[in-house]
């Protein structure tokens, strides 16, 4: 009966094994920062969706909702569930992101995914950052489109690229941008090129 009870206390004593755990930031510059942690439950949940993309743009549209997801569940643990989209519906309130917070968590959760083999058609880039109207700075995460297989969509458009063009095409980036949304909702996954000229907001996530 010892080695029953032993075991026991071993077992509640014992950190949670399974699952993934992440740092998220909040309040402004990653003033404030806790752990979460995503069990294999919900971790499933993530393969699963992306697992279902079939091609890189199917991708970023099962990435935004992942991210908004995995924020949502990370929400449930944390205050950043009182995060609101932009810097002016949650001034003051505890658990805020400004765009710091939110470049800087999205970037730790795509490296989750891709450290996971869950980003087929991506890989993920160190956030990028914009100034508009020569005083507002902007952040957010970063991906970059790869070929995921021979014959994909993905490697077959890359191919005629560079086939038409003489040489390698130029890889496409997208932001993954969740400083837009309240807390839990899909991010805004848009061109790179787009999002540096402010016009983000105008398009689909």
């Amino acid at each position: 009966m010892r080695w029953l009870l032993a075991l026991a206390l071993l077992a509640a004593a014992a950190p949670l094994s399974a699952g993934e755990a992440i740092s998220v930031c909040y309040n402004y510059g990653c003033l404030s920062q806790s752990d979460v942690h995503y069990a294999d439950e919900q971790l499933a949940q993530i393969q699963a969706l992306l697992g279902t993309a079939e091609s890189a743009a199917d991708e970023r549209a099962k990435l935004s909702l992942a991210m908004g997801w995995l924020l949502g569940w990370a929400g449930q643990q944390t205050p950043i569930a009182a995060d609101r989209g932009g810097n002016t519906a949650d001034n003051g309130v505890y658990g805020r992101m400004d765009c710091i917070d939110h470049s800087t968590t999205a970037t730790r959760l795509l490296r989750l995914l891709e450290a996971r083999g869950w980003l087929r058609f991506h890989r993920v880039l160190d956030p990028v950052w914009r100034v508009l109207y020569l005083f507002q700075v902007h952040h957010a995460a970063q991906i970059e489109e790869v070929a995921a297989t021979v014959g994909s969509e993905s490697g077959t458009n890359a191919a005629q690229a560079a086939s038409a063009g003489g040489g390698a095409a130029e890889p496409a980036r997208y932001v993954v941008d969740s400083w837009f949304r309240d807390n839990g909702q899909p991010a805004l996954v848009v061109d790179l090129q787009s999002w540096l000229d402010g016009r983000e907001e105008n398009l689909e996530p």
